[in-house]
């Protein structure tokens, strides 16, 4: 356990002596966009269809809004805490190279999201900035998702693929989703026809690479080529959704930042992004998502340029 004791009280949750545990870390490490920074130690978070409050002081860690049966239900899954990180990050750190990023990022943790949102959210994500991708997922909320108060503040949450489903291009676009917006509405089509046929027990081999609780169960390299049937869907975009919301912890996502990353620690400056990918999948293995956000990390933080 990454906690040596759990108090509930009075709509919070309090976790004493965490360990591997930087809530900065975890939420700006680029896998999570639902969130708003109160200051360095106390963030809001937006997810399954809850609002939570997240303060950290030094080894302990507060939940606010939450209860002892949501914490066993979600959040301790969300937060990884049932996976020992010291184990991890003690084999990546046998890598010389890869130590300094480890211990730059040493409360990182992957969050398990829910996988409609991820998908989502990384179409979004493609060609596109972080603040940018987080407007456009608050305002798709905003529209769709249902309504939640914390502390006098409205939230929304991420909407389900039925609030979403009668979404038009037109609207889609107002949100700022720009050329991904067709990609959207398709895959929104997809995963509800999907739902659908696994509701009235008509799901056929079609329709099923689109039924998302399938495409999960799947082995690491067929769930990377499921995820691409969607469209907007590239081999970048499925490793982020394989690895923050579908248990794939050897998904190994490249996008600028990794190349840098890769090239400064590791590689040519010629090598294309699918070469680094695999090159980085042989060389950390099951671990390999892992050591992508440290790196990923480590790289942003530190502005690597590439000579």
């Amino acid at each position: 356990m990454n906690y040596t004791n759990i108090i509930e009280k009075e709509n919070s949750i309090i976790l004493e002596n965490v360990k591997d545990f930087n809530i900065k870390q975890i939420l700006e490490c680029g896998q999570c966009f639902r969130w708003e920074r109160m200051t360095d130690t106390d963030y809001i978070i937006v997810a399954y269809r809850r609002v939570i409050e997240v303060i950290q002081e030094g080894s302990t860690v507060t939940i606010l809004n939450t209860n002892m049966k949501d914490f066993n239900e979600i959040w301790k899954q969300y937060f990884d805490l049932e996976v020992n990180y010291g184990e991890i990050k003690e084999e990546l750190s046998k890598d010389e190279l890869l130590r300094k990023s480890v211990e730059f990022g040493y409360g990182i943790r992957i969050l398990n999201q829910d996988p409609f949102e991820m998908l989502i959210s990384f179409i979004i994500s493609a060609r596109n900035s972080i603040p940018s991708i987080m407007k456009t997922i608050k305002k798709i909320s905003e529209r769709w998702g249902d309504k939640i108060e914390y502390k006098g503040n409205i939230y929304y949450a991420f909407p389900t693929p039925e609030q979403l489903k009668e979404a038009t291009l037109e609207e889609i676009k107002e949100t700022g989703a720009s050329f991904r917006s067709k990609y959207i509405v398709d895959t929104i089509g997809k995963v509800n026809a999907a739902i659908e046929a696994k509701n009235n027990e008509t799901l056929n081999e079609e329709l099923q690479q689109f039924d998302l609780e399938y495409i999960k169960s799947l082995p690491t390299d067929e769930c990377h080529k499921a995820l691409q049937n969607f469209m907007g869907v590239g081999a970048k975009v499925a490793d982020c959704i394989m690895l923050f919301s579908m248990a794939k912890k050897s998904a190994f996502p490249v996008d600028v930042w990794i190349k840098r990353a890769m090239i400064h620690f590791y590689l040519a400056p010629d090598v294309s992004l699918n070469k680094i990918r695999v090159f980085g999948r042989d060389k950390f293995g099951e671990l390999s998502g892992m050591a992508q956000q440290y790196l990923f990390y480590y790289a942003r933080e530190n502005n690597i340029k590439v000579e």
